[in-house]
């Protein structure tokens, strides 16, 4: 007979919940977001009973501490507990928080740390309420410095950026690659992306639309339902105001 593997355990692991969804009559399956381990999913058996003590822990946006043990993917739950207290954000910045929930669930592999994002994302939820904010998710290439050259990036000057290697100078008369999506950019909103600084509304606008085209470009133009949310709202407010 083989031997069985030894059962892995993880106590105490710092966590936000990123969604979950209904598993049998009683239990959940979480989808947590690890300071150490990255996403990682578990069964919370019994979660949904009316007497669970996980019952009201397991929602996103909250700190918690979660305990699991398993060898497969799916993991089992062992305890969780509430790490301190975040306000829940409320309107917009909760339609913001749960694209930002979606786009982790969509791009990070399963338990892949990333430690920088950790700390990013538990940053983004302090400041959604004042304000919107960056966060890396491993695909991020250098803003500040031409690809092909090294050359610092000039903010008077134009370029296309590449998917896979980063900006790379446009000349005044280049044409697109045949078949490329590689979207044209100002140097001033590399460098204001890099600083996280937008100096004003055009450069905030050209940044985000540069962001929305390198997001579809990784999640290979899977939908994201909670940005269709957010421009259906944004529609009716239109119809609302005409």
């Amino acid at each position: 007979m083989a031997a069985r593997q030894p059962m892995e355990r993880r106590d105490g692991e710092p966590a936000f919940v990123l969604h979950t969804y209904a598993y049998r009559e009683t239990s959940l399956i979480v989808e947590a977001f690890t300071a150490d381990y990255g996403r990682v999913a578990m069964v919370a058996r019994g979660a949904k009973r009316p007497r669970s003590e996980t019952r009201g822990l397991l929602q996103a946006f909250q700190p918690l501490t979660l305990s699991w043990a398993g060898t497969g993917e799916l993991k089992t739950m062992l305890k969780a507990e509430w790490g301190g207290g975040l306000p829940l954000p409320r309107g917009a910045a909760l339609l913001c928080g749960f694209y930002l929930n979606e786009l982790l669930l969509k791009l990070l592999a399963r338990e892949d740390p990333h430690a920088a994002l950790f700390r990013d994302y538990h940053d983004a939820l302090e400041a959604l309420c004042a304000s919107s904010t960056a966060a890396e998710l491993g695909y991020a290439r250098p803003l500040t410095h031409d690809a092909d050259t090294g050359a610092a990036i000039d903010p008077a000057a134009r370029y296309h950026y590449h998917f896979g290697l980063g900006p790379r100078a446009l000349a005044a008369n280049a044409v697109r690659e045949p078949g490329a999506r590689y979207p044209r950019i100002r140097g001033a909103t590399l460098l204001g992306l890099a600083a996280n600084a937008m100096p004003d509304a055009e450069t905030a606008a050209e940044a985000k639309h540069l962001m929305r085209e390198v997001l579809d470009h990784y999640l290979e133009e899977r939908r994201i339902f909670s940005r269709r949310v957010v421009q259906d709202l944004q529609a009716i407010d239109e119809e609302g105001s005409q």
